[in-house]
């Protein structure tokens, strides 16, 4: 594969799917883009890539897109971002959402599922609260090989292992042969369907939470920005993003804020007064920590001004100087 020939398939892969490859990714494009050129009967990448450029490429260039796309995932992944639903955006939008009874949950980049069934699963834990509330969880990928497995429901001894709790495997999954099958009540809470980032969201209607989760790693500066900003048109004013571990919105976005002393979770910043009640807390005490600090220090009447003799001059300088 020639230089220029890399360079139009990075070009293709950020165009089409936001994936940004540097020039230490080569290795990449050959040890899951050769077994596509085998697929349709290219002699090598090379001339693979002649093929993507000609009409009529679509299938081709479908394979491409799914080979290069990352599906790594497990379920309650991380742990955390799950502990902060269950403790913090669950008793915030059951709150808030008291006279509604309405909830959306949005799993950017499902992957095979896992994140959409471990949160339909911790709903389902809380059943006890949300009688009479509707919920739903859409779960959206841009591979369509991934979100075929996640409609499937079906995942091997190794996958259920990774990260589910022995008791709710028990509870929410029934074995199948070699295969753990996700239960119906937690099946039918999640919808799956294809979608890529990189388009237009308002179709997918308004979100109270959006799971987007190490994804935003792999776009350059410009489209994690895009996206961020597009994503927050499409959340409740109070509305809750989770990230991943090692992606921020700093520098990227001010429709959001922080959750203090939460990582990875974030609010949108439209509406103060959904500021959580912590933020709040800090907020009041800093206000009135001000007023007193205003009001309890008196007026200074002007005093003449007299001449310093020369060691008290002498000693004051040498303070400063100690303590600079």
């Amino acid at each position: 594969m020639t230089p220029d020939q890399f360079n139009f398939l990075r070009a293709f892969l950020k165009e089409h799917s936001g994936l940004v490859l540097g020039e230490d990714k080569r290795y990449l494009l050959d040890s899951r883009l050769n077994p596509v050129a085998k697929q349709f009967n290219h002699a090598s990448l090379s001339d693979m890539v002649v093929a993507l450029k000609r009409p009529g490429a679509q299938k081709l260039s479908d394979a491409i897109i799914e080979a290069m796309t990352i599906n790594e995932s497990f379920f309650f992944r991380d742990m955390t971002p799950f502990d902060n639903f269950r403790n913090i955006m669950l008793p915030h939008m059951l709150k808030e959402r008291a006279t509604s009874r309405k909830l959306r949950i949005w799993s950017a980049a499902a992957s095979t599922g896992q994140e959409g069934y471990s949160l339909a699963i911790e709903l389902l834990e809380q059943k006890s609260k949300m009688s009479g509330w509707r919920t739903e969880i859409l779960g959206t990928d841009l591979s369509t090989e991934a979100l075929a497995k996640a409609r499937a429901g079906a995942y091997t001894q190794f996958e259920v292992q990774r990260g589910m709790p022995s008791n709710l495997l028990m509870k929410y999954f029934k074995q199948q042969g070699a295969e753990w099958m996700v239960a119906p009540a937690v099946k039918s809470m999640v919808t799956y369907k294809p979608f890529n980032l990189l388009k237009e969201f308002r179709s997918l209607g308004q979100f109270d939470i959006v799971f987007c989760r190490n994804v935003l790693i792999y776009f350059d500066r410009e489209t994690k920005a895009d996206i961020l900003q597009r994503m927050a048109k499409q959340m409740a004013p109070d509305g809750y993003l989770v990230l991943g571990a090692a992606e921020t919105i700093i520098g990227l976005s001010d429709a959001y804020k922080m959750v203090p002393g939460v990582r990875g979770l974030y609010q949108r910043s439209a509406d103060k007064a959904a500021i959580p009640a912590k933020a709040k807390t800090t907020a009041a005490a800093s206000d009135r920590w001000k007023a007193k600090k205003a009001t309890a220090i008196p007026a200074v009447k002007p005093r003449t001004a007299r001449p310093l003799r020369a060691v008290a001059s002498s000693s004051r300088t040498n303070l400063f100087a100690k303590n600079r």
